[in-house]
């Protein structure tokens, strides 16, 4: 049976952002996610996550000034201090919030500078890996289309697990957006069967729109059915944009427990 999460970031965004984890409890979700908490304080989050009875499992490090183009710092060139400073963050607020996973990003490409890039990338998440493993939390990189995010160092799970491979550490895995994996390489299925044991969370949107899971190309029913074939027991995070409304496109979650 999938689990699937409300990410908080795109849904329920009829409603002011502390007022969204009720409403996601309300349409039956147990979890939530979102993208970057920092507006709030950590403790005030914590306490409408928990009056509603919702998990929070997974949230962004700091990426910086998101006007100016900065995507992250993980992979970018003698950005180390910001990088280190952005995980300090989010691992506080990880702990305030009883949070096991955060997604850290890149950032963007830089010329050709990339087998430099890749270096600072495996050498930064080596040493936030030892500092989130404190705290029992997964750091999760996730590949992002190039098409929605032109110019972000990683596009494909192919580059996401090379990068893992020469990190290994436990406590570094994969960020699976089929949304973004349909877009730069297609193939879901073979991909969530060769790739399984990588990722400890999955995150949907259909295509094209990033819409809701039954609006599009991808048969989402099928593939929720296959993630329970391999034994798949992560969370299925819920991050597309409504096309009419949150509850209105809540119709494709009624055969899990979802939208009423």
């Amino acid at each position: 049976m999938p689990k699937f999460a409300a990410n908080l970031s795109t849904l329920f965004t009829e409603l002011p952002f502390l007022d969204r984890f009720a409403a996601a409890r309300k349409a039956g979700f147990d979890a939530v996610e979102f993208q970057a908490p920092y507006d709030f304080a950590a403790a005030e989050i914590a306490a409408r996550a928990q009056a509603a009875g919702v998990r929070i499992v997974l949230f962004n490090a700091p990426m910086g000034d998101f006007r100016a183009g900065e995507r992250g710092f993980a992979a970018q060139l003698g950005r180390e201090a910001d990088f280190d400073a952005s995980i300090a963050t989010a691992l506080s607020y990880a702990r305030a919030l009883n949070c096991r996973q955060i997604h850290v990003l890149a950032g963007m490409a830089v010329g050709d500078e990339r087998v430099m890039q890749e270096a600072v990338y495996v050498a930064n998440l080596q040493r936030a890996a030892e500092h989130a493993a404190a705290q029992e939390v997964t750091l999760l990189i996730e590949p992002l289309n190039a098409r929605d995010n032109p110019g972000y160092f990683l596009n494909t799970t192919r580059q996401a697990v090379a990068i893992l491979d020469r990190v290994a550490r436990k406590n570094i895995a994969l960020q699976f957006d089929l949304y973004h994996c349909q877009i730069s390489e297609g193939d879901l299925a073979q991909h969530m069967r060769d790739l399984h044991g990588r990722y400890p969370h999955v995150q949907i949107a259909n295509v094209p729109g990033r819409h809701e899971p039954d609006l599009g190309e991808v048969n989402f029913a099928f593939l929720f059915d296959l993630l329970d074939e391999i034994g798949y027991g992560g969370w299925i995070g819920c991050e597309y944009r409504p096309k009419a409304g949150t509850l209105a496109g809540l119709r494709w979650g009624r055969r899990w427990g979802i939208g009423g």
